[in-house]
This record gives C-alpha cells, sequence and structure tokens, in this order.
C-alpha cells in the first residue's frame, strides 16, 4: 500500500437503494453522474452485499462486524426503541477512536436512542455518541417515524423549552387535538398506504404521534442538503487528523419529498427523482473533498442498506412510475427478500494509489469492514470483537478477485440465507413468499431452494433436485455458523 496507514475513510450509505437503481449499475434513466465518476476512479463490486434485506440489521452488522441475528434486538426497531448497541460494546467507529481517528456520523441511525422511556425535551443517554462517535447529527428515527426532528450530539435541535416534544406509538394514547392520516386525510399532500396513518407532519403522515416541538420539526425537502452540509462541517473540522465519518443518506427511503430542484429529473417520479438529489449530494461532498486536498488519502466507500421497494408506505405513484426500470437490475427480488435483490446491493470503493480502477467481482459483506479497517490501522482484533467480519482488505487492493468463501445473509426477522461461492441456499421458512404490504418476495417457502447464481443470476430454477449433496453441506455449514460464536 502507498499513502499514509491512516487515511481518512467515509462510508456513504444510502437507504433502500437496489443493485440496479443507479446508472454505473445499469439504470438507463436515473442520472447519477458523481457517483458514476466515483465507480470510474475506484473499484466497483459486483458481489457486494448488505448482511440483511432491511435497514436495522445492516447498520447493526456494520458497525459492529456481527452478524444481525446474533442481536435478538437488531430487527427494525420502532421509533421510540432504546438503543440496542450497548455502551460497552465494541464497534468500528471505537475501533477508529483507538487509532486515533476523529470520528463521525451524518444522517440516519435507526439503531434506537436512550435506554428506555425516552425523553426528548432532555439531554439523551444512549445515542451515537455512546458507541464510539466524537460527533453525531441523526434524525431521531426514520424519516417516516416521529419525531420528525433532528438530534445534534444529545439534544434535540431548535427544541424550544415552552414547546416540549411528546412522543407515543399507541393509537389508544394519541393526541385527539393533532391530525392524523387515519383522521384527516383531507390534510395530505401524500396519501399514505400502510402503517403511515398517525401524525401528519408537512402534509404527510408517519408512523406514530407528536405532539409540540414545533421549532424543531424538519423540512422534508431540505433534508439531504441538511445532512451533506452536516457532512462536509464534519470534514472541515477534521481535516488536519484522520477522521471516520458514517454519512448515512435517508433517499430512496419513504416518504420520498425531493427538493423542487429535482422534481421531474426523472421520469419515474418522486423515488427517481431521490435518487437523482442524493447523487448531487454525494457530489457535493466529494467536492469539498477536492477542494480541501482531501481527496488522496481519503477511502470512500458507497453501499445501501438492503434491496429496493416501491410501495413502502405511501401512495407516490412509484409502483405506476417505475416503467421498465429495474431497481434491483438482474436480481430476483428487493427489500425485505431472501432472494439475491434483497441484499446484493452497489458497493463501490475509491482508494486512491490503492485501489485499482475497474470491476471486481470478489464477494464481499459491508460486516467486512471492521476487520478491514482494523488490519488497514495496524489493530489485532479480540477473540469476541467483530465475530463475523473477515479481513478483505486485498480484495480492495486488487490483489484478491476471490473474497469470502462464504456468508450468511438474513431477509426478515431472523430467517437466513446461506452463499458460498456459487450457490444460495435458502432453508425452509414458515411465513409469507409475497410481502402483503408492499409486493416484494420475501422468498419464504416450506421446502428448501438452491440457486446456481453463475448460470441463475435471477434465481429462475430451484436445483434442489440436482445436487442434493451440495444442498444438505451447505445446510450443514449454516448450521455450524449460527451454532457458534463466531464465523472468523
Amino acid at each position: 500500500m502507498t499513502n499514509s496507514t491512516t487515511p481518512n475513510v467515509i462510508i456513504i450509505y444510502a437507504d433502500d437503494l437496489g443493485f440496479g437503481d443507479i446508472s454505473c449499475y445499469g439504470a438507463n434513466q436515473i442520472p447519477t453522474p458523481n457517483l458514476d465518476k466515483l465507480a470510474d476512479e475506484g473499484l466497483k463490486f459486483h458481489q457486494g452485499y448488505a448482511t440483511a434485506a432491511t435497514c436495522t440489521p445492516s447498520r447493526y452488522s456494520l458497525l459492529t462486524g456481527s452478524y444481525p441475528w446474533r442481536n435478538p434486538d437488531a430487527a427494525v426497531l420502532p421509533g421510540d426503541a432504546p438503543q440496542i448497541i450497548g455502551k460497552l460494546d465494541a464497534t468500528m467507529p471505537r475501533m477508529f477512536q483507538k487509532a486515533g481517528y476523529q470520528t463521525g456520523i451524518v444522517g440516519k441511525w435507526h439503531l434506537g436512542l436512550g435506554n428506555g422511556d425516552l425523553d426528548f425535551n432532555q439531554t439523551i443517554q444512549g445515542t451515537p455518541n455512546d458507541v464510539g462517535f466524537d460527533d453525531s447529527y441523526i434524525m431521531a428515527a426514520t424519516n417516516d417515524r416521529v419525531p420528525c426532528v433532528y438530534i445534534n450530539n444529545r439534544e434535540v435541535e431548535n427544541l424550544d423549552p415552552s414547546d416540549p416534544i411528546e412522543v407515543t406509538y399507541d393509537w389508544d394514547k394519541a393526541y385527539s387535538d393533532v391530525p392524523s392520516g387515519r383522521h384527516n386525510p383531507e390534510l395530505l399532500d401524500v396519501m399514505y398506504d400502510h402503517g403511515h396513518d398517525g401524525t401528519i407532519i408537512n402534509g404527510v403522515s408517519r408512523i406514530g404521534h407528536m405532539r409540540g416541538g414545533k421549532a424543531a420539526i424538519w423540512d422534508d425537502e431540505t433534508m439531504g442538503e441538511v445532512f451533506a452540509d452536516k457532512a462536509i462541517d464534519f470534514i472541515e473540522q477534521n481535516q488536519h487528523q484522520p477522521f471516520f465519518l458514517f454519512y448515512a443518506l435517508h433517499q430512496p427511503h419513504v416518504p420520498r419529498i425531493p427538493n423542487p430542484k429535482f422534481r421531474g429529473a426523472t421520469p419515474h417520479g418522486a423515488r427517481g427523482d431521490v435518487i437523482v438529489e442524493m447523487d448531487w449530494c454525494i457530489g457535493k461532498v466529494l467536492d469539498r473533498l477536492d477542494e480541501l486536498a482531501l481527496a488522496d488519502n481519503t477511502i470512500v466507500i458507497f453501499s445501501s442498506d438492503n434491496g429496493p421497494v416501491l410501495n413502502d408506505g405511501y401512495k407516490d405513484h412509484a409502483e405506476a412510475l417505475n416503467g421498465e426500470h429495474k431497481m434491483a437490475g438482474p436480481l430476483r427480488g428487493g427489500k425485505y427478500s431472501l432472494f439475491e435483490g434483497g441484499t446484493r446491493v452497489p458497493f463501490i470503493v475509491r482508494w486512491p494509489e490503492n485501489s485499482p480502477k475497474g470491476d471486481s467481482y470478489a464477494l464481499v459483506n459491508q460486516v467486512d469492514l471492521y476487520a478491514t479497517f482494523a488490519a488497514m490501522t495496524g489493530q489485532s482484533l479480540e477473540e469476541q470483537e467483530a465475530p463475523d467480519s473477515h479481513n478483505v482488505l486485498d480484495t480492495f487492493t486488487g490483489d484478491d478477485n476471490v473474497g469470502r468463501d462464504n456468508m450468511v445473509l438474513e431477509g426478515m426477522q431472523y430467517k437466513k440465507v446461506f452463499r458460498d461461492q456459487r450457490f444460495a441456499y435458502i432453508p425452509p421458512h414458515d411465513d409469507d413468499f409475497i410481502c402483503q404490504y408492499t409486493g416484494n418476495e420475501k422468498g419464504n417457502t416450506p421446502q428448501a431452494a438452491l440457486y446456481d447464481l453463475h448460470d441463475d443470476i435471477g434465481q429462475v430454477r430451484n436445483v434442489a433436485d440436482l445436487y442434493p449433496e451440495k444442498m444438505q453441506q451447505m445446510a450443514e455449514q449454516l448450521a455450524e455458523i449460527t451454532q457458534s460464536k463466531r464465523s472468523r
């Protein structure tokens, strides 16, 4: 390797972005010039994975180096959930701190806040600051959940003490004096479809109920730019020392409310437009790296927390306007799915003078970033630290075109898939095959399935009957990993 052994590291993390959603991965009518440039200047992985097909589990794995099912709380969290990473847990930002880095997070967290009975009007204990981040600027939960406020380290930003925030997720305790989507649909700018009929904020009804905090409420249309500016602030403040930034975007998660200057940017409606907006935000941050002469000593990684979805709770015409666009590219499934489209996502690494330019078919997973950066900074892991994180530094430098031998992936609610260099094995799962709300294939069947991804990337043919010994072998490997305390 050349350059410093302590390069800056930025992980840019999209939300619900599919394998085929950006132009460098095949999207024809969604222009993403800044991500295309990043891919041209770095290494574009074709077999890069999130650990799970939903957001909280993938984020948990990225920051802890652990498969999500090892923590029973690492499932999609309600907005008032306590933080699921403990104050004493080993985390990737803590590992960077040990190496002398300044650490920051901007954007979506969704790993819980507080320690139970959270009061947003007080200084919050149980934030990213407690698990290794020196600086934190996040949304309180998700952009479709209340409270719709930003948390600046431990405080709600712009909160007026005379107008305290109240939050409940219990319909029996909903605030009768506050309009909701369920009871006041005439006030909506975007109609809800399922599960999003609570308090109306900015013309959009959310999950849950909120009262007060009017001065602190965010503007959905400017959220992308707010987060980009906060990411730039962190970079500027730490430009003279090594830093790690987790820049966690909210696009294209619902509700999709693009800034007016991006409306109509694509023929695919709000979903396509917010992807263009996302690319613009990323470009703004990358341009500032160039202006500060930091790009040559900064590793930039772009990926997504899980695969794509059209209708995820709002009637924003995403299905009607999707047209021929293939959100997951050639892959089957999407968000919530056991199929490849649930977890195989864009994965780009730019590391000037270290990563080659081009394409890689090495098998890599976001859970591996922990061990990889530990190795890069010369740190050894404790035995139970980052139990499922593999050092794939050689894949980033182009010295290894193979990557992992295998990995465990997750659909919904701890349902697992086992992937090796060629095959994907889906055990029998007792649940719906189709998600009744979104229409995405969850992929659950009462019989096991085996797919040869070399010959059938779209997972059309179940070859379990052709390779019974292979299926049995993979079932045994999966059982061994799930019963062990670690897989590395």
